[in-house]
């Protein structure tokens, strides 16, 4: 039994945003960053070796605003949280592939790092769960 204060603080709509912006803030913000810096962009598309830096740029951006403002507004949120989970996978391969690290320290860091963003992946995951569940569109 959730304890009134509680499920009236989890029943609130206010909360479900705040926790949908906080969710998706490290996305947001990065692909604003991206418009504003272009050329920053293209330099980290191809630091990683990704062709057609300028399609991955646009997509990432897409993808990181868009799928964004999805699960904020509440709108076809299981788009924007699959979205982004599938996005977040992709670039936590090719960005923190700790298996491949020598250096035990930075292995360590490589690995937090990529559990960290699986633990973002499973945020999408319930973040699709709770739209489909709630009914939203």
């Amino acid at each position: 039994m959730t304890p009134k204060p509680i499920s009236s603080l989890l029943e609130a709509r206010w909360f479900a945003c705040l926790a949908a912006i906080l969710l998706t803030l490290p996305y947001w913000t990065s692909g604003i960053a991206k418009l504003f810096d272009l050329d920053g962009a293209f330099a980290e598309a191809a630091h990683f070796g990704l062709n057609s830096a300028w399609l991955v740029v646009a997509g990432t951006i897409l993808i990181q605003i868009g799928g964004s403002v999805l699960v904020i507004l509440g709108r076809l949120s299981w788009l924007g949280a699959g979205a982004l989970g599938v996005f977040t996978a992709v670039a936590t391969l090719i960005a923190h592939p700790f298996w491949q690290v020598a250096d035990p320290i930075q292995r360590f860091h490589e690995r937090n790092t990529f559990l960290e963003h699986v633990g973002l992946i499973g945020g999408f995951m319930l973040a699709a769960i709770l739209s489909h569940r709630k009914g939203r569109p």
